[in-house]
C-alpha cells in the first residue's frame, strides 16, 4: 500500500506542475491528504491563499462549500473538488429561498451568514463571518437585528459573549454535536495537567468546560503557544494531524474519537490524482450568485 501511495503521490506532483496547480487542504482531511498540499488551514484562509498565487487551478480538498467560496474569489481559476459528492450537513440546513422567507418576516434585520454555507445562502446575505472573527464582527454591527445562519451553536456563543440577541438558525454540525459534556469531565480526570480547548460550534455545554474556545486556526496558534503541554482538543479529529507535526513534544488528546466528519474523509490521494488527470469535478458558481455572495465576503474582510 506504502509503495502504491508513492507512486500516486509522484503522479499527482508531475501532473500538478503540468496543470501549474495547488493543492489545498482542511484541518480536519485525512493526515497523507494534508501532507500532499501546498496549503493546509481553515476555508476562508485557503481561499484567500489560493487567489493570491499565480495558479490556474485549485484542487480543493474539503467539502463543496469551501471549493464554491475559491470559486467566489478565484473567477478566473479552474475550482476542482476531487470528490463531487463531500457536502456538509449544517451547510445544507438552510437555502436561499428559506432565508429569504425569514428576511421577509423580520425586512430591518442585518443577515450575517457563517461561512460554512452554500453560494447562493451567502448571496443572500449582509455580511459572511468565520468562527475566527464573528465575535468582532458582530460585536461592532449596530444593527440590533440580527439573523444568524447557519449554526445555532455558534451563533449562541455570539451571543451570549456579545450580549446582543440574535434571530439564530436551527442549523447546526452534527461532528460537534457528538462531543458531549461528559467527554471533557471523563478526560479532565484522566489528564489532570491538560488545557481543554473547543471549537464555537460545539454545544454551550461543552462550551462551559473548555478553557478555550477557539476557531481552527486559533487552535493550532494555541496549541505552539508556551501555555499547552497537553491539550484535550474539542474538534474533528483529522486537525490533530496537524497539531502532532507542528508540536511534535507536545501531547494532543482528542474528545472523542466519533468526532468525524465523514464528507472530510470522502478525499483520498487517488481522488486527487484523478481529478487532475480528468480535471473534474469542476466547481464553478454562477456570476450572478457569484457576485453578490462576494459582497458578503468582501464586506466581512474590509471589517478586518
Amino acid at each position: 500500500m506504502k509503495n502504491n501511495n508513492r507512486t500516486v503521490i509522484e503522479k499527482i506532483k508531475n501532473l500538478k506542475q503540468k496543470r501549474n496547480a495547488i493543492i489545498l487542504a482542511h484541518n480536519y482531511q485525512f493526515g497523507e491528504v494534508q501532507d500532499i498540499a501546498d496549503f493546509v488551514g481553515d476555508s476562508l484562509d485557503l481561499s484567500q491563499k489560493a487567489a493570491s498565487t499565480s495558479a490556474d487551478v485549485i484542487v480543493f480538498c474539503g467539502v463543496h462549500f469551501m471549493a464554491e467560496t475559491a470559486s467566489i474569489l478565484c473567477p478566473d481559476k479552474t475550482v476542482l473538488l476531487p470528490d463531487a459528492s463531500a457536502g456538509c450537513p449544517m451547510a445544507n440546513m438552510v437555502t436561499a429561498a428559506s432565508l429569504r422567507d425569514k428576511k421577509r418576516q423580520f425586512p430591518d434585520a442585518t443577515v450575517v451568514c457563517y461561512i460554512n454555507s452554500s453560494a447562493e445562502v451567502k448571496a443572500e446575505s449582509d455580511i459572511c463571518c468565520t468562527s475566527a472573527n464573528a465575535l468582532k464582527l458582530v460585536k461592532n454591527l449596530d444593527n440590533p437585528y440580527i439573523i444568524f445562519v447557519p449554526d445555532q451553536y455558534l451563533g449562541h456563543y455570539i451571543s451570549t459573549m456579545t450580549g446582543k440577541d440574535m434571530i439564530l438558525w436551527p442549523g447546526y454540525c452534527p461532528v460537534h454535536a457528538r462531543i458531549k459534556p461528559e467527554h471533557i469531565l471523563r478526560l479532565r480526570r484522566e489528564y489532570p495537567q491538560a488545557r481543554v480547548a473547543v471549537h464555537p460550534e460545539c454545544t454551550p455545554e461543552v462550551i462551559k468546560l473548555a478553557d478555550k474556545v477557539l476557531s481552527t486556526s486559533g487552535l493550532c496558534r494555541y496549541a505552539a503557544s508556551d501555555e499547552v503541554e497537553e491539550l484535550i482538543v474539542g474538534t474533528e479529529i483529522g486537525i490533530i494531524h496537524r497539531l502532532k507535526k507542528e508540536n511534535p513534544d507536545k501531547r494532543f488528546i482528542p474528545v472523542t474519537e466519533q468526532a468525524i466528519c465523514p464528507n472530510m474523509k470522502k478525499t483520498t490521494l487517488p481522488k486527487i490524482l484523478l481529478c487532475l488527470e480528468t480535471m473534474s469535478p469542476e466547481v464553478k458558481v454562477p456570476e450572478d450568485i457569484r457576485l453578490k455572495a462576494k459582497k458578503a465576503v468582501d464586506r466581512m474582510l474590509a471589517a478586518g
